[in-house]
C-alpha cells in the first residue's frame, strides 16, 4: 500500500467520522494511550456510532458532548485494544480440542496424559496435539517412538513441540509415514536417530511434513469453530488484534466467510503460507475487508527453525552440539527469489528467522529486493531471535521491523545461553539494542507457543523475569523495556506493522474505538502485578464484544 492509498483512506475515515454523530461519551476514566508523541492521559473518551474515536480529554468534553450517551466507567483504567503481532489464532482454537501437552514436566508425565487422551477418547482415529518441551524434564532428552508405544500402539500419534519445530510420533504414524531407518533427511529437516542409526520417533522442521501430509485435515466448519473459540479468548484478554502467522487457502477463505456473515469478533491481519500455491490463488492483497475486519496482505516465509530443538540456522556451530549449526531452510537465492516475488505482487513478507545465520540470510535478501533501502511494504522479521550485534543496525537501516515476542526470552532463558554461549547471547532477545538502534519492535506472543495473555508479555518486556519472579533483577536486565515502550510494541507498533497505524494502535481523533477496560492501572502498579491485571471489558469499533461476568472478577 503507498503512503498516498494511506492518507486517502485516512481522509475517508475522518470524512465518515465527521458525518457520523450519535456520539457516545464514556467519561470517569483512568485513560492511557500510546502516540508518536508519547503517552497521552485522559479521563474522558468520545466516540461516534460508527465506531470511531471523535475525541480524548478531561470533563470539559461532558459539556461540548452533552447530547451524548454517557457511560460512567467508575474510575477504571482504559487502555487501546492490544495487538499480538504474531500469533496462530486457529493454532489456539484447535489446540482446546487436543492433546494439550504445555507444561508437562516429564517425558513419564507426557506418556500418562497420552494414555488418559486415549481413554477419554476411544473413538479419536488420530490423537494430536503439542506443548511438549524436553528442556523442562529431568533428562533433557528427546522423547521416542517407544515412549508413546507402550500406552498407544493401535492408531496414530503426532505431537508437535511446544515450538511448532519438532514431532514426536509412534511407530504407527513412521510407519504410515513410510519414515524407516533409511529414509533420508529433506533438506531443512531432520530425522532424529538414535546411536545405531535408527530413527526414534522424532522430526525436525521440514521432516514433520513427513507425517503431516498424512494427518486428517479439519472441515471448514470445524476451522471456523476453532477461530470462533480464539477469537472469544483473545477478547477476553484484552485483544483486539491479531497478525495470523500463516494460513492456507482454506484459512482465507474461512475468515473472509466469517467477516461477510459478522462473525468476526476482532480484527485480523493475515499472512498467506508461503510463496507458492496460497500466494497465487490470492494474487492480490485484501485491504480493510469486512467493515476492516480482516486484511490478507502479507507473505510468511522461512529462513529456519526454533533454537529448543536445534534448528535454528547458526553462522558457528552450537555451544552445547559442536557438531550442529542448524538448518536453513533455503539457500539465499531461494529465499531471495520469494521475497522478490511476494514484494513484486504488493506483498509485504514476514520471514520467521531465529538463528543468526536465519537473521542474516533474511536480511540479504530484504536487501537485494528493496535496493538496499526502505521499502514501504515493510518488511519483517519474524521472532529476530539471535541477531549478531552487527546486523542489528541493517534493520533500521533498510527499515525492516522486529516482529518480536517478549515471553519467548523468558521462555528460553533455562536454556538459551547453553544454546549459544556467552558471546552470541548478547545480540540474543535484544529488544533495548534493537531500539536504540532505530528499529521499530512489534510485540507479541505467537500463541500457542507461549500463552495468550499480552499481560504476560507485557510483564515480561518490563522485567525480563518468569512468572515466578526468576530470575532476581530480570535476565539481562539491560534490554528491558519501559512501561511506555512495552505498551507501544502491544499497540501502536503492531498496527505500524501492519500498515495499519493511521486507522488502529492508539486512541486518536479518527481511528476505530478499539480499547480495554482493565482492573488496575496498567502504569502505577506494581511490576510484579503487571501479568495480573484482568481485562473487565473489550470494545471493538465501539461495540462491547467482551464483559467479564461480576461473579469473575
Amino acid at each position: 500500500m503507498t503512503l498516498y492509498k494511506h492518507s486517502a483512506l485516512a481522509l475517508l475515515l475522518l470524512l465518515a467520522w465527521t458525518i457520523a454523530g450519535a456520539e457516545t461519551v464514556l467519561h470517569n476514566i483512568n485513560g492511557h494511550t500510546s502516540t508518536d508523541d508519547g503517552i497521552v492521559e485522559f479521563t474522558v473518551l468520545v466516540f461516534d456510532n460508527a465506531g470511531r474515536v471523535v475525541a480524548t480529554g478531561d470533563t470539559d468534553l461532558l459539556e461540548q458532548y452533552a447530547d451524548a450517551s454517557k457511560i460512567d466507567g467508575q474510575g477504571r483504567s482504559v487502555l487501546p485494544g492490544l495487538v499480538d503481532a504474531h500469533a496462530h489464532v486457529a493454532g489456539l482454537g484447535f489446540l482446546k480440542t487436543s492433546l494439550d501437552l504445555t507444561g508437562v514436566s516429564s517425558v513419564e508425565n507426557a506418556v500418562a496424559a497420552i494414555a488418559q487422551y486415549r481413554n477419554d477418547k476411544p473413538h479419536t482415529r488420530w490423537i494430536t496435539g503439542r506443548g511438549w518441551n524436553q528442556v523442562l524434564w529431568p533428562v533433557k532428552e528427546f522423547p521416542t517412538a517407544a515412549h508413546i508405544d507402550t500406552v498407544v500402539n493401535d492408531r496414530p500419534v503426532w505431537l508437535r513441540r511446544i515450538d511448532g519445530h519438532a514431532g514426536w510420533a509412534n511407530s504407527v504414524t513412521l510407519k504410515l509415514a513410510g519414515i524407516d531407518d533409511d529414509t533420508p533427511d529433506p533438506v531443512g529437516g531432520k530425522i532424529i536417530r538414535d546411536d545405531n542409526g535408527r530413527a526414534t520417533g522424532v522430526l525436525i522442521d521440514m521432516a514433520m511434513d513427513l507425517v503431516e501430509m498424512h494427518v486428517p485435515r479439519p472441515n471448514k466448519a470445524e476451522g471456523r469453530a476453532a477461530i470462533r473459540a480464539a477469537v472469544d479468548t483473545l477478547l477476553s484478554e484484552g485483544m483486539t488484534s491479531v497478525h495470523d502467522a500463516g494460513i492456507d487457502i482454506e484459512g482465507a477463505e474461512i475468515y473472509m466467510s466469517m467477516a461477510d456473515d459478522g462473525d468476526l469478533g476482532m480484527r485480523i491481519y493475515a499472512m498467506t503460507g508461503g510463496a507458492g500455491e496460497v500466494l497465487d490463488a490470492i494474487g492480490k492483497p485484501i485491504y480493510a475487508y469486512g467493515n476492516d475486519r480482516l486484511e490478507i496482505s502479507s507473505v510468511k516465509l522461512y529462513s529456519d527453525g526454533a533454537l529448543g530443538s536445534r534448528g535454528a540456522a547458526m553462522i558457528e556451530p552450537y555451544s552445547d552440539d559442536p557438531e550442529n549449526r542448524g538448518l536453513p531452510f533455503w539457500t539465499q537465492k531461494e529465499l531471495d527469489a520469494m521475497v522478490a516475488k511476494a514484494n513484486g505482487m504488493g506483498f509485504q513478507v514476514g520471514i520467521h528467522a531465529i538463528g543468526d545465520l536465519g537473521n542474516r540470510m533474511s536480511l540479504n535478501a530484504f536487501e537485494k529486493a528493496q535496493g538496499g533501502k526502505p521499502s514501504p511494504l515493510r518488511n519483517r522479521i519474524e521472532h529476530s531471535q539471535i541477531v549478531t550485534l552487527e546486523d542489528i543496525p541493517r534493520f533500521a537501516k533498510l527499515g525492516i521491523i522486529a516482529s518480536m515476542q517478549a515471553t519467548h526470552a523468558t521462555s528460553d532463558m533455562n536454556m538459551a545461553e547453553d544454546r549459544i554461549g556467552p558471546q552470541r547471547i548478547l545480540g540474543g532477545y535484544a529488544w533495548r539494542r534493537m531500539l536504540d538502534a532505530g528499529v521499530i519492535v512489534a510485540n507479541g506472543s505467537d500463541f500457542p507457543v507461549e500463552l495468550s495473555n499480552p499481560f504476560h508479555g507485557l510483564y515480561a518486556a518490563v522485567t525480563r523475569q518468569g512468572r515466578d519472579g526468576e530470575p532476581e533483577g530480570g535476565w539481562y536486565a539491560d534490554q528491558a523495556l519501559t512501561r511506555a515502550e512495552a505498551l507501544h510494541s502491544f499497540t501502536l507498533d503492531g498496527a505500524y506493522a501492519a500498515r495499519q497505524e493511521d486507522r488502529l494502535g492508539s486512541l486518536e481523533p479518527g481511528k476505530w474505538a478499539d480499547f480495554i477496560v482493565i482492573d488496575r492501572d496498567y502504569f502505577t502498579v506494581p511490576a510484579a502485578e503487571i501479568d495480573d491485571i484482568v481485562v473487565l471489558e473489550t470494545w471493538v469499533g465501539g461495540q462491547q464484544v467482551y464483559v467479564r461476568e461480576a461473579t469473575q472478577e
